[in-house]
């Protein structure tokens, strides 16, 4: 049986954003989902605000030693600004998460989050991170060319990928490896004397320590390089350039991006076909975007309702359907951590490895209590998840502090409930149950077991039927997809 037309939009919407906004429910059947597209890539194209969450302490440290390598601060500058950053790259990860809920580019903020895991950075530097985040939003739905190179000359990047260490006669292989694994073309398409002679390409390529980039020649090879068949003097930029010359890179992209936003059972022919398309506009992102959402395969049954929300995803979700008020905010960065994503904090430079891997016994359970959590203002204690990074070392011991002041507590919110109630105004007691299902599963809400459902629900008045309703139905193993 095709999906109704309701269906389809609620699709796109998780697919191209984080889900429905309450504010929506009663227009997802009013529209096409190409209509809805063309209001998506709309409201998405204009240059999103920076995120600036750095305080005037960090900034003006950091203006006021402009040029100064880092082993030149004292070491009262060197624990200062430590401090001031670990407090700021969680604010960072908080001002990002509302503007992922709340902002009305959604198409843009669903790229950027996207290529958040592309070019998986963890880095301490909450002022890097904040510069690294924002040229991937502001690039998100452009020449993904020109975002490689302007991520590929970033603090953030250069100093996880450890390319200050790069240098003439001692060349540290790590960025170029990176680069040409995970970036653009995937493993095995390359070989270990392609990766040594970009990373003499990429010597010289630093940063000061206000994040500016800066090359020092000094530090550079300008000895001939052959890379991917091609010779010369190459610099950083040539070498980009070759792997961007690459069909493979476009391949693994459209691949990547494919298995990401509609399925993880690959159609082959399909991303060969639109790789060559994106490959051909130049690595035009919008419109390889516009060729997926707008296709009717996209809509095709075998992909919808078929995939494992994110945690990020599953919280924004939340969020849209029942707009709230957090009393303490930062209670969102434990919620990550026991979920398994935090924002500018990946497993690894290949970033989250997605699907089933949301799920374990203890983390499905958790999430499937998480809306009574946040909307019922339950208790909760459960031990996160560790990390055995090093170099995270200093966030994860802040988190564990941050463990103990929080287990045993609660996710304190004032939901605005006026919102379902009149998006729902129209709809018949009897049809209720049905309806909500509707909007908030991605799956068959014909086949609710409605008596059963009842039995957890409070259907002593309208009202707290729909509250109720909307959170056990966010409840179910159902909502945990989309």
């Amino acid at each position: 049986m095709p999906a109704s037309l309701q269906l389809k939009n609620q699709h796109l919407l998780w697919r191209a954003g984080f889900g429905p906004a309450v504010e929506q429910w009663n227009d997802l059947s009013k529209t096409t989902p190409q209509k809805l597209y063309d209001a998506l890539e709309k409201a998405s194209r204009k240059e999103p605000m920076p995120l600036k969450v750095a305080n005037n302490f960090v900034e003006g440290l950091m203006n006021g030693i402009d040029g100064i390598r880092r082993t030149e601060l004292t070491k009262e500058q060197r624990q200062q600004l430590q401090k001031k950053s670990r407090e700021e790259i969680r604010n960072l990860n908080l001002e990002w998460l509302d503007e992922i809920v709340n902002s009305e580019q959604q198409l843009r903020e669903k790229m950027a989050f996207f290529w958040h895991g592309h070019f998986a950075c963890r880095n301490l530097n909450a002022f890097y991170q904040q510069d690294l985040i924002n040229i991937i939003r502001r690039n998100a739905l452009g020449n993904f060319g020109a975002m490689l190179k302007e991520v590929s000359r970033s603090a953030a990047m250069l100093a996880f990928l450890n390319n200050q260490q790069n240098r003439k006669q001692k060349p540290n292989e790590n960025f170029a490896r990176e680069v040409m694994e995970l970036f653009t073309m995937g493993r095995d398409n390359y070989t270990e004397k392609d990766i040594k002679e970009a990373a003499r390409a990429f010597t010289g390529w630093q940063f000061q320590l206000n994040g500016d980039f800066v090359f020092r020649p000094q530090l550079h090879d300008d000895g001939v390089k052959t890379v991917l068949g091609q010779s010369g003097n190459f610099d950083g930029d040539d070498v980009l350039d070759i792997l961007l010359q690459q069909k493979q890179t476009a391949l693994y992209l459209t691949r990547k991006l494919y298995v990401f936003f509609v399925n993880e059972q690959v159609d082959e022919e399909r991303v060969k076909q639109l790789a060559d398309g994106f490959y051909k506009s130049n690595y035009d992102i919008s419109k390889l975007m516009k060729s997926i959402f707008t296709a009717d395969w996209f809509y095709d049954e075998r992909n919808i309702g078929i995939r494992i929300k994110s945690p990020i995803e599953l919280m924004a979700g939340i969020r849209r359907s029942l707009p709230m008020e957090l009393a303490q905010p930062e209670t969102q960065l434990y919620l990550q951590k026991v979920l398994g994503q935090i924002l500018f904090y990946p497993p690894n430079v290949a970033g989250w490895p997605g699907g089933k891997n949301w799920i374990d016994s203890s983390s499905l359970m958790f999430r499937m209590r998480l809306p009574q959590i946040v909307a019922m203002k339950e208790s909760f204690s459960i031990k996160a998840k560790s990390d055995d990074d090093q170099e995270m070392g200093r966030m994860e011991e802040r988190m564990q502090q941050q463990n103990k002041r929080i287990a045993g507590r609660m996710v304190e919110t004032t939901i605005n409930w006026k919102l379902p109630y009149d998006q729902l105004q129209k709809t018949k007691r009897e049809q209720l149950l049905v309806q909500m299902a509707s909007l908030l599963w991605q799956t068959d809400s014909t086949k609710l077991n409605r008596a059963l459902v009842e039995k957890h629900m409070d259907v002593s008045a309208r009202e707290r039927y729909i509250q109720t309703g909307i959170i056990h139905l966010m409840s179910t193993p159902e909502y945990q997809l989309c």
